[in-house]
C-alpha cells in the first residue's frame, strides 16, 4: 500500500492527510471516528447520515483507498501498464488521483454542509481489503465505520468482502461498527489498547487532537479569530512582541506555566495563545505554499503531456505527408501507364474491327453448312432412337440370360451337394463292409468326373493370364506354376501343373478331390478348375506370405503381437479342422510360413497340402490314423517332423511339430533352426524376454508364456509329448490376443464369427452359436459341427436365454 505525500489540492471545505511512511506509527486522536467509503456516492451517503446521527460533535476522517488501473489507455489501444510509455503512464496516474480528489470533494461537501468537521486519508494499494487494515495498523485507529455487504452479521463473518476481511484481520484495539443500507447490524467491541502507545504519548495525542479541533471546527479549512491575523501590521506586531520578550522572561514564563499547569486562566496566558495562533498560521501558511507549489507541478506537468501530444501530431503529420506524396508518385505512374494503355487498346480495337469483319463472313458460310448438318441430326437421331429401342431389347434378353444362368447354378450346387451326400453315404457302407474295394474306387472315380465346381476353358484361363505370360508369374514350384489373373470379376490366382512330370496329373486330381470339399475360413478357397489346362483357380490374397512378413521382406510393416497371436489361432483353427476331418483326418504334411498366405486384413490361410503328394487312393482313405510316403518332404528340412524322418510314417502330430516352430517364430522372429533349444534354454534361466522379438511390441507376459509353453511342447521330439488340437484348445488361444484388449467373457462370443453375441442359439453339438451364423452355416448345406466338424445328430436351434440374459446384464454394466 502506498499512502499519497500530498498529491492533492486544498478545497475550500476538506482538509486531507496526506501522511507520509516512517518506521514509527503515526499517532491519531482516539476520539476520531474514522470511516471507509468507497466510489459509489449512494453507499456512502448513507454512511455518512448514519455516522452523524451516532457520532455528534465529533470528528471524522474519511478513509479513501483505490487501486491503480492495470491497463494505460494509449494511441494503439490499452496496454499494460508496464509496456507503455513512462510518460503516458505518469500523465495518466494524475489523471486517476485529480479523478479521486473530485468524488472526494462531494464527500466532504456533504460533511460542510451538516457542520462536521472531517478531513481525508487517501492511499494506493494493490488489495483493497488488506489495505483498509494497513491503515489501520499504522495510523492506530481506535474507532472504525465500515459497510457490509449483508445485513445478517453471521453472513458478514463467512463472507469474503472488506467487512469480513477487516472483521478478521483488523487489530482487536480497534472497535468496528459495521453499516448495511443506513442500519447498524453489528459491532466488534474493542478487547486491548495498543501496545505502541504509551500514557505521554496518548497525552501528545489528547493535546494534538484539542489543538486540530480548535483549528477545524465542522469542516471549515478556517482557524478562529484568523481574520486577526491576516493583516502585516497585526503580524509584525506579534512577532516584534517575541522577538522584544528576554531568553531569562520565557524561561520564567514557562516555568510559571508548568507549575500551575492545573489552572485553565494560566494556560490561556497571552504568551501560550500567541504561541498556538503562531503555528496554526505558520502551518497553514505552509499549507497554501504547498497547494501552490502542487498546483505549479500539475500546470507543468500539463504543458509537458499537452508538448508530447503536438510531438506526436507532429509525426503524424509528417507520415501523413510522406504517405501523400508517395500516393501521387504511384498515381503519376499509374496515368502514365494507363496512356500507354490506352494507345494499346486502340490499336487492339482497330484489329478487333477487322478481325470482327472477317468473322461476319465466316458466319454467314458456317450457317449455311449449319442448316445442312440439322438435316442430318434429325436423320441421325431417328436412328438413335432405334439404335436405343435394340439396345434394351438386348439388355432384357441379357438380364433374362443371366436369370436363367444364376437357376442353373443354383441347381448345379443343389445336385453337388447331394451327390456329396451319396458320396459320404457310401464311404460310410464302404467302413462297414457292405461293398467292395473294387466298386468303391469305382465310385471315387465317378465322383472325380462330377460336376461340383466352376469348369474354366482353356481360353478363359489364356484370356486371364495373357497366354500365361511371364509378367503374370507369382511364383514357381515343383508341380508347376502360379499366375495371377483376372476372372469372375476378381483378382485370382491360377496353379497350371506340370503335365510332363510323372505325378503332376495325379496332383491335380488328388487336390481338387480334396479341396472341393473342404470350406474353411483359414484354408485357401477353391474356386473352380481347368481339366483342359491342368489348372485350377483359388482366391487371390494381396499380402503373401507370412515368410515375407517375419523377416520384413520389401519394407513390411512388422507384425504387432496381438495379431501374432491372432494368427497363431487361426493357424490352430484350420489344423482343428482337417485333424477332424471325417471318414480320415487330413494331414497338411507340409505346414511352413511359406504355405500360410495372408489376406488384405492380414487373415491366415493354409494353402499346398502335403496330401496331393498321397500314393494311392487307399492310402488316403485307409482306416490307420497314419500313411507312408514314397518321396521326401517338400518343404525346408527344419519344420519336418524328427520321428518322420527316422521311419517315414506322416501323422497328424506331424503338421503339430510344424506348428510349434512356426509359434517360436513368431514370438522371438528367428530362424527355425535351433530355435527349440534356445527358447528352452531362456526359459529355464528366467531371460523369456531378452528372446522375444522387441518389433511386435511389448508382448503381455501371461500371453508370451503361454504361447512359449505350447510351442516347446509341439516341438518335442517324441510324438506322443506333443499335444492334440481340440476345439478347447483352439477357443484358448482364440481368447489370448482378445484377452489383453476387451475384457469380455469367452462364452459371450459367437465361436463362427467371434464378436458378442446377440441372439444365442444352441447347436446340437452343445455348443452356442449366433443365430444368423448357424442358420446361415445350417442352410449351406453342412450337416456338421464348425467347432468339432462332427455330424450334428439333428439341425435344430434351442434358444440360450440365460446366455441372452448375461449379455445384456453385462452390456448394461459397462
Amino acid at each position: 500500500m502506498k499512502l499519497l505525500n500530498n498529491p492533492f489540492p486544498f478545497s475550500s471545505q476538506s482538509h486531507i492527510h496526506s501522511p507520509i511512511m516512517e518506521q514509527s506509527s503515526p499517532v491519531t486522536n482516539p476520539n476520531q471516528i474514522h470511516l471507509a467509503v468507497g466510489k459509489s456516492l449512494h453507499k456512502t451517503t448513507t454512511l455518512l447520515q448514519w455516522t452523524f446521527n451516532q457520532f455528534r460533535n465529533q470528528e471524522i476522517v474519511l478513509i479513501h483507498l483505490y487501486k491503480p488501473s492495470p491497463v494505460i489507455p494509449t494511441l494503439l489501444g490499452k496496454m499494460p501498464a508496464s509496456q507503455a510509455n513512462p510518460e503516458v503512464v505518469s500523465a495518466f496516474r494524475r489523471e486517476e488521483r485529480e479523478q479521486t480528489v473530485r468524488f472526494t470533494d462531494k464527500y466532504l461537501s456533504i460533511c460542510y454542509a451538516a457542520k462536521v468537521k472531517a478531513s481525508v486519508i487517501v492511499a494506493e494499494t494493490d488489495q483493497i481489503q488488506k489495505g483498509i487494515v494497513d491503515l489501520v495498523v499504522s495510523h492506530n485507529i481506535r474507532k472504525l465505520v465500515i459497510g457490509a455487504e449483508t445485513e445478517n452479521f453471521m453472513k458478514v463473518k463467512r463472507s469474503s468482502g472488506k467487512a469480513n476481511y477487516t472483521f478478521k484481520h483488523a487489530p482487536p484495539f480497534c472497535e468496528i461498527w459495521f453499516i448495511y443500507k443506513g442500519r447498524h447490524i453489528w459491532t466488534r467491541e474493542a478487547s486491548e489498547t495498543p501496545c505502541s502507545l504509551s500514557s505521554a504519548a496518548q497525552a501528545e495525542i489528547a493535546s494534538t487532537e484539542r489543538t486540530r479541533e480548535a483549528s477545524f471546527q465542522y469542516g471549515k479549512n478556517e482557524l478562529p479569530h484568523l481574520e486577526d491575523l491576516q493583516p502585516n501590521s497585526a503580524r509584525t506586531a506579534v512577532c516584534s512582541e517575541i522577538r522584544s520578550l528576554d531568553l531569562g522572561e520565557i524561561i520564567e514564563t514557562e516555568a510559571t506555566n508548568s507549575s500551575k499547569s492545573s489552572s485553565c486562566s494560566s494556560y490561556c496566558s497571552p504568551q501560550n495563545l500567541t504561541a498556538v495562533y503562531l503555528d496554526a498560521y505558520s502551518e497553514v501558511m505552509e499549507e497554501r505554499i504547498n497547494s501552490q507549489l502542487i498546483e505549479t507541478q500539475r500546470e507543468a506537468e500539463a504543458a509537458t503531456d499537452e508538448s508530447f501530444a503536438e510531438r506526436i501530431n507532429c509525426r503524424r503529420s509528417e507520415a501523413e505527408a510522406a504517405e501523400a506524396m508517395q500516393k501521387v508518385k504511384l498515381f503519376e505512374s499509374a496515368h502514365a501507364h494507363e496512356v500507354e494503355l490506352r494507345k494499346e487498346a486502340e490499336v487492339a480495337l482497330r484489329d478487333t474491327v477487322l478481325e470482327q469483319q472477317k468473322l461476319l463472313e465466316e458466319s454467314e458460310r458456317i450457317s449455311g453448312e449449319l442448316q445442312m448438318t440439322m438435316r442430318n441430326v434429325a436423320l441421325l437421331d431417328s436412328r438413335a432412337k432405334e439404335t436405343i429401342r435394340r439396345r434394351d431389347e438386348a439388355a432384357h434378353e441379357l438380364l433374362l440370360i443371366q436369370t436363367s444362368i444364376s437357376t442353373l447354378w443354383q441347381e448345379r450346387q443343389q445336385i453337388r451337394r447331394q451327390k456329396m451326400e451319396a458320396l459320404r453315404w457310401l464311404e460310410r457302407w464302404k467302413s462297414r463292409g457292405q461293398i467292395g474295394a473294387a466298386h468303391y474306387n469305382g465310385v471315387i472315380g465317378f465322383a472325380e468326373e462330377l460336376p461340383e465346381l466352376a469348369e474354366f476353358s482353356l481360353s478363359d484361363i489364356e484370356n486371364a493370364t495373357c497366354n500365361f505370360s511371364e509378367s503374370f508369374k507369382i511364383a514357381q514350384g515343383g508341380f508347376g506354376c502360379i499366375y495371377k489373373g483376372e476372372m469372375l470379376g476378381r483378382t485370382v490366382a491360377i496353379k497350371k501343373f506340370h503335365q510332363q512330370n510323372v505325378q503332376g496329373p495325379a496332383e491335380f486330381h488328388r487336390e481338387v478331390q480334396i479341396l472341393s470339399s473342404l470350406q474353411h475360413p483359414h484354408l485357401l478357397t477353391l474356386l473352380g478348375v481347368c481339366p483342359e489346362a491342368w489348372s485350377i483357380v483359388y482366391e487371390y490374397l494381396p499380402n503373401g506370405t507370412l515368410q515375407n512378413y517375419l523377416f520384413r521382406k520389401s519394407n513390411i510393416i512388422p507384425l504387432t503381437w496381438n495379431i501374432r497371436t491372432r494368427m497363431i489361432a487361426e493357424i490352430s483353427s484350420a489344423l482343428c479342422f482337417l485333424h477332424s476331418f471325417k471318414p480320415e483326418a487330413i494331414i497338411h504334411g507340409d505346414l511352413k510360413p511359406e504355405t500360410i498366405l495372408l489376406d488384405s486384413s492380414l487373415s491366415c490361410k493354409i494353402c499346398e497340402f502335403r496330401f496331393s503328394r498321397l500314393g494311392t487312393e487307399e492310402s488316403l482313405y485307409s482306416p490307420s490314423s497314419s500313411f507312408r510316403l514314397s518321396t521326401e518332404p517338400k518343404g525346408a528340412f527344419t519344420y519336418t517332423d524328427p520321428e518322420f524322418q527316422r521311419t517315414g510314417v506322416l501323422t497328424t502330430k506331424s503338421d503339430i511339430y510344424s506348428f510349434g516352430l512356426i509359434i517360436l517364430q513368431l514370438l522371438t522372429g528367428r530362424t527355425p533352426v535351433g530355435l527349440a533349444v534356445l527358447v528352452r534354454h531362456a526359459v529355464s534361466f528366467g531371460k523369456l524376454s531378452s528372446i522375444l522379438d522387441s518389433s511386435a511390441g511389448e508382448w503381455p507376459l501371461s500371453v508370451a508364456s503361454r504361447l512359449v509353453e505350447l510351442g516347446l511342447q509341439c516341438c518335442a521330439q517324441n510324438r506322443r509329448s506333443r499335444p492334440e488340437l481340440t476345439p478347447t484348445l483352439v477357443r484358448e488361444l482364440e481368447q489370448l490376443h482378445v484377452s489383453e484388449e476387451r475384457p469380455v467373457p469367452s462364452f459371450f462370443l459367437c465361436p463362427i464369427l467371434q464378436e458378442i453375441m446377440h441372439d444365442p442359439q444352441i447347436a446340437a453339438d452343445g455348443f452356442t452359436y449366433e443365430g444368423d451364423a448357424i442358420r446361415e452355416w445350417l442352410e449351406n448345406g453342412h450337416d456338421t459341427s464348425p467347432m468339432t466338424n462332427l455330424k450334428l445328430n439333428h439341425l435344430l436351434l434351442t434358444p440360450n436365454h440365460s446366455i441372452r440374459l448375461a449379455i445384456q446384464d453385462w452390456l448394461c454394466k459397462s
